[in-house]
């Protein structure tokens, strides 16, 4: 039996169309009725032996599936995720769940949405003693400013900028689904919830520039995208290579990354508070 997947001259690829898939056949067989699938949008990822698997990427496919009528998941969890979009989100324990007639449907309900989870405790400026000018200098970036702490090893420049997003304000709620529609691309979205914190995303002095912006085979967001409504922290500034801190030129200017390549066409978020640390000369002493 050949699956024809349409649009096909759009590039598809992911374990999403296991279930949709799975479904197709049992309708061409006689399995279950083809009227069942009717009106509804199937996603999710089953093993061999029809048992659900963990899926990323619910959230986005639960707002572009608006307009359908249903939204199938295959776990309680994803349906959560699911339930945050303008749809009706069905969580199916089972493969023949969603297929079952609406009203005798054993096992499938409603999928609810779970409250955001709650921002947890974090690191507070207010349990920094002295530092009295480089505390005023975090408070007024967290306005919106970006910042560049220079000065010697061990003297605290790391930790003032871990306590950078103690003093962001709350997420809005745009901007809370559009940080939670980023981290579930990435499949850093857990148990249903969307997340209320910040994201504090420090990446290591060697990293490349797919990891950085996104890219690679299978785009995924990177650190750039991850830090959406958050900060990027880039610690040993001089140490990053030239190429890696250009590329983020654009970004903050325009907001956005454009990921032109020969498979894909995405556009990334990238809307994040920059803040670098650095000592005042490589031998690590003073100026």
């Amino acid at each position: 039996m050949i699956a024809r997947l349409v649009p096909a001259d759009l590039p598809k690829d992911g374990a999403p169309f296991d279930l949709p898939i799975a479904l197709a056949l049992m309708a061409a067989i006689g399995a279950v009725p083809q009227d069942a699938l009717e009106d509804g949008t199937a996603f999710g990822e089953q093993t061999l032996d029809g048992a659900p698997a963990a899926t990323a990427v619910v959230l986005p496919a639960a707002m572009a599936a608006q307009g359908a009528s249903l939204c199938f998941n295959r776990r309680a969890a994803f349906g959560a995720e699911a339930a945050w979009a303008d749809c009706r989100a069905l969580a199916a324990p089972g493969l023949i769940a969603p297929v079952n007639p609406l009203p005798q449907r054993p096992g499938l309900g409603r999928a609810a949405a779970r409250p955001p989870d709650s921002a947890p405790a974090g690191l507070d400026t207010a349990n920094v003693h002295g530092q009295e000018i480089a505390k005023r200098a975090v408070e007024i970036a967290a306005g919106g400013q970006y910042l560049l702490l220079v000065g010697q090893p061990c003297s605290g420049k790391s930790m003032l900028a871990s306590r950078v997003p103690s003093l962001l304000p709350p997420l809005a709620p745009d901007k809370l689904l559009e940080l939670s529609m980023v981290m579930s691309v990435a499949g850093l979205l857990e148990r249903g919830p969307l997340t209320r914190t910040q994201p504090f995303r420090a990446p290591h002095h060697s990293v490349i520039m797919a990891a950085l912006v996104g890219g690679g085979l299978r785009a995924r967001p990177g650190e750039a995208s991850l830090a959406h409504h958050g900060v990027l922290f880039l610690e040993e500034r001089p140490e990053f290579a030239p190429p890696a801190l250009d590329v983020l030129r654009q970004p903050l200017e325009t907001g956005q990354i454009i990921m032109a390549r020969a498979n894909d066409h995405i556009t990334d978020l990238v809307r994040f508070l920059l803040v670098a640390a650095m000592n005042p000369c490589r031998c690590g002493g003073g100026l």
